[in-house]
């Protein structure tokens, strides 16, 4: 199953709207069972059961983050998407707990039948504090 250009960029708004959500059950509709994700980090998770359990904590956890779309590229032929976006939470950096950060990044989104089969994530090795950046900690 082919999904044109129209569709993915449906399927995507909606995803969009259930992390904005804080909807985990609405994200996790759009992942093949065989979905292989790579976060930024270089860790990696196999298989839709295991990323509900992986990000189930996240969701629990850190309930006060939204992603902001910059800027989206589709290919309908290879079924690919390009999702660049901006992250704002409350910080987890010492000494900057609780403040307002920003992180920006994008994620490779292949389709398969529908669904998402790869999400693989990259991000900027700064981020920003009070309008100043710091490197990323691991």
């Amino acid at each position: 199953m082919k999904l044109s250009r129209e569709e993915i960029k449906m399927k995507l708004k909606g995803w969009y709207l259930a992390w904005d959500k804080h909807d985990l059950e609405k994200v996790m509709d759009l992942f093949h069972e065989d979905v292989f994700f790579e976060n930024w980090t270089g860790a990696y998770v196999k298989g839709k059961n295991n990323l509900r359990k992986v990000w189930t904590p996240w969701f629990e956890n850190h309930g006060n983050f939204r992603f902001l779309e910059s800027e989206t590229f589709v290919d309908e032929l290879v079924q690919k998407a390009l999702y660049r976006w901006v992250l704002e939470w409350p910080s987890m950096e010492p000494g900057y707990e609780d403040k307002p950060e920003i992180r920006k990044g994008v994620d490779v989104i292949h389709f398969k039948d529908g669904k998402i089969i790869n999400k693989l994530t990259y991000t900027k090795t700064t981020l920003e504090i009070d309008n100043m950046r710091h490197s990323l900690h691991l």
